[in-house]
């Protein structure tokens, strides 16, 4: 039996216990929320993104969850510039072609404005531009993916959380806390 952190990561926190390239201006990192010597995170979340974070310090876990062969389905919910539309998301489904090559299909579908925390500094707001959201689950973890994928198919991501990565929820989790979960192997 092995245990699991699940961490909501606030905006602007390394998903890493150090900032080891920005020694004289450091940024914020895990470390400043919680204590877990010995867990490492299981996949990446970039600086700029925010949600699940999964921590474990069992090696064959983390390759479980983090290695895109396992096909762990990451769900994110996506706030875009723009009225999202179903031509979109079906092309998110089926794929979309970047610079690295043709993304797996993915799930994806508009969704109301969800039930999220703000966020410091808020999102830029353009009173001429729309914004909305969708809900985006994908099984690997290309650089910026997801950012990179609703751009292709013309709504830049303004907000990227990610809710659920596998079976494991964020639930009601405030940002910058942590759970602890059994894990049985």
């Amino acid at each position: 039996m092995s245990e699991l952190i699940l961490f909501n990561k606030p905006f602007r926190v390394l998903s890493q216990f150090t900032d080891r390239d920005n020694l004289e201006s450091p940024r914020a990192t895990l470390s400043d929320y919680l204590d877990a010597p010995g867990y490492r995170a299981a996949g990446r979340l970039d600086y700029d993104s925010e949600g699940l974070l999964l921590l474990t310090d069992d090696g064959t876990l983390q390759q479980q969850i983090a290695n895109p062969r396992h096909k762990q389905w990451k769900t994110y919910w996506v706030q875009v510039e723009g009225e999202i539309n179903m031509l979109a998301c079906k092309a998110l489904s089926e794929g979309v072609s970047l610079k690295d090559g043709l993304t797996r299909p993915a799930r994806a579908n508009p969704i109301t404005p969800p039930p999220v925390w703000s966020r410091d500094p808020p999102i830029r707001v353009r009173q001429t531009v729309a914004d909305s959201w969708l809900e985006l689950a994908i099984q690997e973890g290309k650089n910026r993916q997801v950012r990179r994928m609703t751009a292709a198919v013309g709504f830049p991501t303004l907000r990227l959380i990610r809710v659920a990565v596998g079976p494991w929820h964020l639930d009601q989790l405030p940002p910058g806390a942590h759970r602890r979960v059994a894990h049985s192997s």
